[in-house]
């Protein structure tokens, strides 16, 4: 009787806006880490952007939190909206942890192959941004919706070789002569790849959803 009377009570709506306002915030982070590994003097302002699109982050996370004690019925389940929110912050947290090694070790130059990460995170982001709204019908959209978690899969094992790839180059380079720059180095590959990973952990994520949902 109760599985029921749930599915023809109305679904808070306002979920789905706030995963969508967390994915396009996810994005801004992104433009604003790949602006950090241009370098430069301009790579502080860049990451005291980054730290204040973390905190907006953080407050859509707090707001989906609080909705989901206010509400009776949920699109779907709570641990799903709790893990899609989860997976969604932790991504722009270790984008700004990126930013605080930057700005800690006040690094300048990047390597190349940090820069081709951030190319891919922005990839990621908005991948996730095209896939959020989709979730408001997701039987509709499923087909639409296991593609972009493919793709996403795809690009976080491209990041993978390209973390690889860095840190070798790195040792063989400049970490010959000077230590100190292998290890902020791979903190800094570090921090990108698990960016990688939490989008990844965003797909898996959907990907579950959308099985138990169609």
């Amino acid at each position: 009787m109760f599985q029921l009377i749930k599915s023809i009570l109305p679904k808070e709506e306002k979920f789905f806006d706030l995963f969508e306002a967390h994915a396009a915030k996810a994005v801004e982070a992104a433009t604003s880490l790949r602006a950090i590994l241009n370098g430069g003097k301009a790579a502080a302002e860049h990451c005291a952007t980054l730290s204040r699109q973390e905190e907006e982050a953080d407050h859509i996370s707090y707001e989906v939190m609080q909705a989901i004690r206010r509400s009776f019925i949920t699109p779907f389940d709570r641990s799903d909206i709790k893990a899609l929110s989860s997976a969604l912050d932790d991504a722009i947290d270790q984008m700004n942890k990126t930013g605080k090694t930057v700005m800690l070790y006040d690094v300048e130059r990047f390597e190349p192959n940090m820069r081709a990460m951030a190319d891919r995170v922005i990839m990621l982001a908005n991948i996730t941004a095209e896939a959020m709204p989709l979730l408001r019908s997701i039987s509709k959209n499923s087909s639409r919706l296991h593609g972009l978690t493919g793709e996403i899969t795809k690009i976080e094992e491209q990041s993978d070789q390209l973390n690889d790839e860095g840190l070798r180059a790195l040792f063989k380079g400049k970490a010959r002569k000077d230590p100190l720059q292998f290890i902020v180095g791979s903190e800094l590959y570090e921090h990108l790849e698990k960016v990688c990973d939490r989008f990844e952990d965003v797909a898996h994520v959907m990907s579950d959803i959308v099985i138990e949902h169609v």
